[in-house]
């Protein structure tokens, strides 16, 4: 029943954030090439984007779920047993988003270093 709840509160979530993205244009392969900026760029540039499009995609589901032990631990009630899930949760997001920070790092001073390189 729990998972139920959860499943059906996700859902409504990602639905709330994705209708209007849907709504405000008609979303073809062309249009969606070029938003990340796949068009005529080279291939050092567009598995750039690529990687940057889904880093920043992680970083957003990472700051979510520190919302969301957020809200578990504001919506406790004084039961430890939600407080330490929550922390728990809180505390996985944040390695997580470190995680993602260190990794965009790297990608972008590899990509900076190569910048530069002939064949």
């Amino acid at each position: 029943m729990k998972l139920n709840r959860k499943l059906i509160a996700g859902a409504a979530s990602i639905a709330t954030l994705v209708i209007p993205a849907i709504a405000s244009a008609a979303v073809t392969i062309e249009n969606v090439g070029g938003s990340l900026g796949l068009g005529s760029a080279d291939l050092k540039q567009t598995v750039l984007n690529i990687i940057t499009f889904v880093l920043g995609l992680l970083g957003l589901i990472a700051v979510i779920m520190i919302l969301y032990g957020g809200f578990i631990w504001l919506t406790a009630g004084g039961n430890e047993d939600k407080v330490d899930q929550a922390k728990k949760i809180i505390s996985a997001a944040a390695v997580g988003l470190v995680v993602i920070l260190v990794s965009w790092a790297i990608v972008n001073f590899v990509i900076g270093s190569t910048r530069n390189v002939t064949t």
